[in-house]
C-alpha cells in the first residue's frame, strides 16, 4: 500500500480528507488521535504536522502527501509537485506598521530586523533584492513583533488581510502565493510499481477539482432550434442529443451538456428563450478529460 501523508489537524486536514473522500478514498476509522488509517484499498494515510510532510516525503517515509506550497518552499526538500488542490489559498507577505514610511520591500533599510516563522524563504527573498536583513525566527504571532520592538518588519501568511489590519500593519510585498498541493517522493513517482498508482491518484483528485466548476444540464428542446441550442450549450465536445421516445421523428429532442457553474443562470435564460422545457441541472462528482 502506498503511504499518503496528510495534515493531522486544522482546516487543511478537513479539506484534504473531504477531497479524498469525494474521489472515493475515504479514511476509514479516522479518529482525532489516530496516526494512521486505511485510505481506500490501495493507500494508507499517515497523519502528520503539515510542516513535517515535505521532510517525510523527501525521506521516503511517505510516497505522496498534501501540504501547503509555503511549507514546501520553507522546507527546501526535494519533492515533486503534482497538482494544485485549490484550497488553503494564502500568500506569504512582507508587512510593516501602518505608520511606517516603507511603501515597498525595496524601501526597507539594510540590517532591519524581520520577524517570521519562514526564515529560509525570508532570507532568500531579501538576498534576492539585495537587502541584508536580520531574520528573527518566531514560531507564531509575528504580528505582535513590531509593536513590542522585537522587529520592524514581519513576513507572515496572509489570507484576507484582516489580521494585519486589526494589528495595524500594512502589506508592502508578496513573496509567494500558496495553496494546498499534492506532492510526491521522486523515487516513488518513478518506481515502476508505485508510479502508476500515484498517477491514478493524481487523475482522480484532479477530476474532482475539475468537476467543482461544472454542472450537468439536461433539457428538452425543439428540434428546429437545435443549431441555436448547440451554440448555447457547446459542452466539452458538443452537446449530446438524444431522441425522445414519443413515436420517433418528433418535434423535440433531449440535449445533455456540461456547462460552467458560474454561467448556469444565463444558460437557462437563453435556453428558455429558445423554447426549452424540462430543464434539469445537477452537480458533477468527477469529470475526467
Amino acid at each position: 500500500m502506498l503511504r499518503v501523508a496528510l495534515p493531522a489537524k486544522g482546516r487543511l486536514a478537513e479539506q484534504a480528507l473531504l477531497l479524498f473522500e469525494r474521489a472515493g478514498l475515504k479514511a476509514e476509522s479516522r479518529t482525532e488521535r489516530a496516526l494512521m488509517a486505511p485510505l481506500g484499498r490501495d493507500f494508507q494515510a499517515i497523519f502528520l504536522r503539515a510542516q513535517d510532510i515535505p521532510e517525510f516525503l523527501a525521506d521516503g517515509a511517505a510516497d505522496v502527501g498534501v501540504t501547503g506550497a509555503d511549507l514546501v518552499a520553507e522546507s527546501g526538500q526535494e519533492v515533486i509537485e503534482l497538482l494544485d488542490l485549490e484550497f488553503g489559498r494564502c500568500r506569504l507577505a512582507v508587512a510593516v506598521r501602518e505608520d511606517s514610511p516603507v511603501q515597498r520591500a525595496a524601501d526597507i533599510p539594510p540590517e532591519t530586523r524581520v520577524a517570521t516563522s519562514f526564515p529560509r524563504v525570508t532570507s532568500a527573498f531579501f538576498h534576492g533584492i539585495g537587502i541584508p536583513v536580520r531574520v528573527a525566527s518566531v514560531s507564531g504571532s509575528a504580528e505582535i513583533a513590531p509593536h513590542l520592538g522585537v522587529a520592524d518588519v514581519i513576513v507572515d501568511l496572509v489570507s484576507t488581510g484582516a489580521t494585519l489590519k486589526v494589528n495595524r500593519l500594512r502589506e508592502v510585498a508578496v513573496i509567494l502565493e500558496s495553496s494546498a498541493r499534492l506532492l510526491a517522493n521522486p523515487g516513488s513517482l518513478h518506481d515502476p510499481r508505485k508510479g502508476p498508482a500515484i498517477r491514478e491518484l493524481n487523475a482522480a483528485l484532479e477530476s474532482v477539482i475539475r468537476a467543482k466548476a461544472k454542472r450537468y444540464l439536461m433539457a428538452n428542446v425543439p428540434r428546429r432550434r437545435l443549431a441555436e441550442v448547440k451554440a448555447v450549450i457547446p459542452g466539452l465536445t458538443g452537446p449530446t442529443i438524444v431522441e425522445i421516445q414519443n413515436g420517433g421523428g418528433g418535434d423535440w429532442v433531449a440535449a445533455h451538456s456540461v456547462v460552467d457553474a458560474d454561467r448556469i443562470y444565463e444558460t437557462i435564460v437563453r435556453l428558455k428563450a429558445l423554447g426549452a422545457e424540462g430543464i434539469l441541472v445537477t452537480a458533477i462528482e468527477r469529470l475526467m478529460p
